[in-house]
């Protein structure tokens, strides 16, 4: 059988980094200098929106005084601030990236803002192991919408059916589902993905020490999970 998989596109937030806690601190930080009322279920609404999306959210939703612009600005500034002190990757990223480097063209579909994602890849080491790397900011849809994966795999030249995700989040499964391509959970273990999410999943990893060419390659075999429209 001829190889499916021609390329493989990862999430950062969740996947690679620990980050979730450190955007949602910088968040609240944001929130409660500048006026406005942290609200329960906030933090899961924002994972997957882009930095247009969830600055809009803080300001309409969470009533912070600012212009969207200044909120994404403070809120980046203060994660780049905790990532330069220590970069929280997940046991195992960087092995994991290489290890598929090796085998694939690789990209990476984030939610998160372009001057993030180049700080994060340089300070671990995996630049160059990334072929294309596409910012939630730079598509006219976050996640769940596919827009960032589409783009992905368009600029790497692939065919989404031919190309595998690994996302971690609710938000992050539906859109590599519904970009058609092969999804692959890294489920996190602070926000987990809801089931019907991680049903679309081909492949379900407990640590990313199992993600290697042939866990992927066989999960590629298996029938495509059908998206819903819900």
């Amino acid at each position: 059988m001829s190889e499916a998989i021609a390329a493989v596109v990862f999430d950062l937030d969740g996947v690679l980094i620990d980050s979730e806690s450190v955007w949602d601190a910088a968040r609240r930080e944001v929130v409660a200098r500048n006026g406005g009322r942290w609200q329960a279920g906030a933090t899961r609404a924002m994972m997957g929106m882009s930095s247009p999306q969830w600055s809009r959210y803080l300001h309409d939703q969470l009533s912070v005084s600012l212009e969207p612009r200044q909120i994404n600005e403070l809120v980046v500034a203060a994660l780049l601030d905790q990532y330069r002190r220590r970069l929280p990757l997940l046991p195992g990223a960087v092995a994991a990236v290489r290890r598929l480097a090796d085998r694939w063209a690789l990209g990476l579909a984030s939610s998160a803002n372009r001057p993030v994602i180049d700080v994060v890849l340089k300070q671990a080491g995996i630049t160059d192991c990334f072929a294309v790397t596409v910012s939630g900011e730079e598509v006219a849809v976050g996640k769940p919408a596919p827009d960032v994966y589409l783009t992905a795999t368009s600029l790497l030249g692939v065919d989404p059916a031919h190309a595998a995700a690994v996302e971690d989040s609710t938000n992050g499964l539906r859109a590599a589902a519904a970009a058609g391509m092969v999804v692959i959970a890294s489920p996190n273990r602070e926000y987990p993905p809801e089931t019907d999410a991680l049903a679309l999943a081909a492949l379900v990893v407990e640590s990313l020490d199992e993600l290697t060419p042939d866990a992927i390659e066989s999960a590629a075999q298996r029938p495509r999970k059908q998206h819903g429209s819900g």
